[in-house]
Parts: structure tokens; C-alpha cells; sequence
């Protein structure tokens, strides 16, 4: 069961964790059923809503951003609002196969029964080794059940 409204600090945690999961299956269509019907989305300078726009927001964007692999962490929540902080790997099929690392905030909101209607994203995308040759992932080799043990760099949380 999904928690919902009002969250408290363990109940925002589960929430983060929960979609953390959900989008490392890089599977659009499990991912949606977190979202309401007419769920409202922001992402980077892309504006949709709904369902269908969802699904291929997602398609589209694991299709160029290959090997991916995301880590949430809770930053701030009040009654049915949560605050993400997020990094996520990938290489970049438009890009050479680049490895690059995007930086991130989220802002979500909630409706009652735990089902997101709002998500508005803001990241920053930035090569990761010279040239994009990967030197230095923090991910590197991790599966999406070892990514909360990996200590992230000081300065970057």
C-alpha cells in the first residue's frame, strides 16, 4: 500500500525510495500507475500532462539515455508535498554514448489517496570524466538494490 497524506518523515522517506525503484525499472508503464490521470509535469523545459504524454515522455527518454541509473533522496515534505534531491548516470545515445550525470531537484504534489498530480523537475546534466569517458561514476558497476549504500562525494548532497 502506498502511504498517503499527510506525510510524516517515514512515510515521505518510503514515498522517495518507492519512486526510486519504480524508475529504475525504466519501465514507463509501471511508472505511470504512480501518477494521477491528469498528472501535471514540468521536466527541464518540457510541459505535459496526462497519462499518454507520460508514457512517452519516458519512452522517449530511455531510449537515448541508456545504461541509467538513479539514486532519490528525501530533501524537505509538508502534508502532501515532498521535496527530491536526485542523481541519476547514463550515457547518451545522442551524444556519442557519453557518460554524463544529471543533478536535480523535484517538487511533488499529492493527492489524497498517494497518487502523484503534480511533478516539476529541475536538472543540470554534466560529463562525467574527460570527454565523457565515464572516469569517475559513482554508480559504476551498482544494480538499482546497491545504489543507497554508495557514499556520495562531500559537496554533492
Amino acid at each position: 500500500m502506498t502511504p498517503k497524506p499527510p506525510f510524516t518523515q517515514e512515510t515521505a522517506q518510503q514515498k522517495v525510495k518507492a519512486a526510486q525503484a519504480l524508475w529504475n525499472t525504466r519501465d514507463p508503464q509501471k511508472v505511470v500507475q504512480a501518477y494521477t490521470l491528469n498528472s501535471v509535469w514540468r521536466n527541464r523545459s518540457h510541459f505535459f500532462d496526462g497519462h499518454k504524454s507520460i508514457v512517452e515522455f519516458l519512452e522517449q527518454k530511455w531510449e537515448h539515455e541508456r545504461s541509467y541509473i538513479l539514486r532519490k533522496e528525501l530533501f524537505a515534505f509538508r502534508e502532501n508535498k515532498i521535496a527530491v534531491q536526485f542523481w541519476y548516470e547514463y550515457q547518451d545515445l545522442l551524444d556519442g554514448m557519453k557518460w554524463k550525470r544529471c543533478y536535480g531537484i523535484e517538487h511533488w504534489t499529492f493527492d489524497p489517496e498517494g497518487k502523484m498530480e503534480k511533478r516539476m523537475m529541475s536538472g543540470n546534466d554534466v560529463l562525467i570524466g574527460q570527454d565523457g569517458n565515464g572516469k569517475g561514476r559513482w554508480f559504476e558497476g551498482a544494480g538499482p538494490e546497491e545504489i543507497d549504500e554508495i557514499a556520495l562525494p562531500e559537496g554533492h548532497i
